[in-house]
């Protein structure tokens, strides 16, 4: 069960001000959509790379670029080897540690006029074409809920465990 799913209950109470209401499961359900890093929470569906490169042309390209260059939103293509210099370039490929989490991203916020439009077949094939782009799958990939978490991202050791007591989450750590 995802972490959001075990606090919401407690968390939306009705308050003795009579304000809101006790939430229900299937508003819940609703709102947990979160993918965590090993592909928790990844629905049904598959996309092509071949299929990412039309639905990126349609729905991505205008903000991000033919092929991922960017201008006017954020470049997704490239990047590899910058981290430790002086000017970045932190891609999908360059930065992400997890392939789920490009696809959790894409679901939830993508295309930034309509969040949330995107079918889930559509999120693969995007996800799958920019893995591409990157040098991160083959042409040839598939991607669905169980070869999408075996994706092995460059960066996925470049990040390391924060000790500060600020952004510790042992609750979190429980749900999975």
């Amino acid at each position: 069960m995802a972490c959001l799913a075990a606090l919401l209950p407690t968390l939306l109470v009705a308050q003795p001000l009579g304000l809101g209401r006790p939430a229900t499961d299937a508003a819940i359900a609703a709102w947990n959509i979160d993918i965590d890093a090993q592909g928790q929470g990844l629905p049904p569906g598959r996309g092509s790379v071949a299929e990412g490169a039309r639905v990126y042309a349609e729905k991505c390209a205008a903000c991000h670029g033919a092929q991922g260059e960017g201008k006017p939103a954020d470049r997704l293509v490239g990047g590899h080897g910058s981290l430790n210099s002086p000017r970045p370039i932190k891609t999908v490929g360059s930065f992400w540690p997890y392939a789920t989490t490009v696809y959790d991203f894409i679901y939830r916020a993508m295309p930034y006029n309509a969040p949330q439009s995107l079918a889930p077949n559509e999120v693969y094939a995007v996800t799958a074409w920019l893995l591409h782009a990157n040098g991160i799958v083959p042409a040839d990939a598939v991607l669905d809920a169980r070869s999408l978490p075996a994706v092995k991202m460059p960066n996925r050791a470049g990040f390391v465990p924060d000790a500060r007591p600020d952004v510790d989450n042992p609750a979190c750590r429980h749900c999975r």
